[in-house]
């Protein structure tokens, strides 16, 4: 698969203003406010938030570009879960902040927050983790209840080098890299820690709003694709799992980075996932080994 470059270090990569340029020059995300953390093999700060396919189809291929208006994300999926009029703050601050009347104090845990929580593994040995935790904390600072949320991306195959050297070095680039996207991990990684994750927050008490998964269109629309699109809609509640998709916006003036756009959201449950993804209708047609065994034959 082709792909270009579209959104490097937060900005369009065919912006040539001073705050673009100032960005590549210092290696900086935008969304982070200090040196871009996804790295190329050799550990060079990649840059590259979001690439756009031969197709026309944009694709952001970093999940700290999800982060976008500081964690916007998370205050969408606070108010899915717990009503509009919500304040978030680091988990570990969150019960010594003042009460407002009629809002709810919610504690943050995750990176750069208040430390991500770790959920036990099946051996003896190990940890998985959530990337949040979204806890409510009643007037008197006690936990009330609590949701999780993952945020994932997709990783790319092929490379984008090239088109990102001509970038830093601000010179021309012609052509497609050969940037492409690893759908396979829908199947082998994505799913499958749904699936776990959504089991193992069926059985907490207090985890009433379930698993909330953000992440870019075609990574969503690749799910639905994957399952089927034979799951149906339910309710928040234990075992639930919601999600919701994000795109980048329009093309915007020069210094300007393109707002990441709620495109839509999806509430199913862990069973319906399960039950989907090992479905035995949800299959290739009959004989596709014989049919390529004989195109090489």
């Amino acid at each position: 698969m082709a792909s270009r470059i579209l959104e490097f270090f937060g900005y369009g990569s065919d912006d040539t203003s001073s705050a673009a340029v100032a960005a590549r020059r210092k290696l900086e995300c935008p969304f982070l406010g200090s040196e871009c953390i996804k790295t190329l093999n050799d550990r060079a700060p990649s840059g590259v938030c979001t690439l756009v396919s031969k197709k026309d189809v944009n694709v952001i291929c970093c999940p700290i570009r999800l982060y976008d208006n500081s964690y916007q994300v998370l205050r969408d999926v606070a108010v899915l879960g717990f009503g509009k009029a919500v304040d978030l703050y680091p988990g570990r601050d969150a019960k010594s902040m003042p009460v407002v009347p009629g809002r709810s104090r919610i504690a943050v845990f995750g990176k750069r927050w208040g430390g991500e929580l770790a959920l036990p593994n099946r051996t003896t040995s190990g940890s998985y983790y959530v990337d949040w935790i979204l806890a409510r904390l009643d007037e008197l600072g006690n936990l009330e209840d609590f949701l999780a949320v993952e945020v994932q991306s997709i990783d790319t195959t092929g490379n984008y080098r090239d088109h990102r050297q001509s970038l830093i070095d601000e010179t021309e680039f012609s052509g497609w890299a050969t940037a492409g996207f690893n759908w396979e991990n829908v199947s082998k990684r994505i799913l499958p820690q749904l699936i776990y994750k959504g089991n193992v927050l069926q059985r907490e008490r207090l985890c009433t709003k379930g698993l909330f998964f953000v992440s870019p269109k075609p990574v969503y629309e690749k799910i639905q694709e994957r399952l089927g699109g034979t799951m149906l809609s339910y309710h928040l509640q234990t075992g639930s799992v919601t999600f919701l998709w994000y795109d980048v916006g329009n093309a915007v003036p020069p210094g300007n980075i393109r707002p990441l756009v709620h495109m839509g959201t999806f509430t199913t449950n862990v069973t319906q996932i399960a039950t989907a993804f090992t479905s035995p209708t949800n299959l290739p047609e009959p004989n596709v080994y014989e049919e390529a065994i004989l195109r090489v034959l």
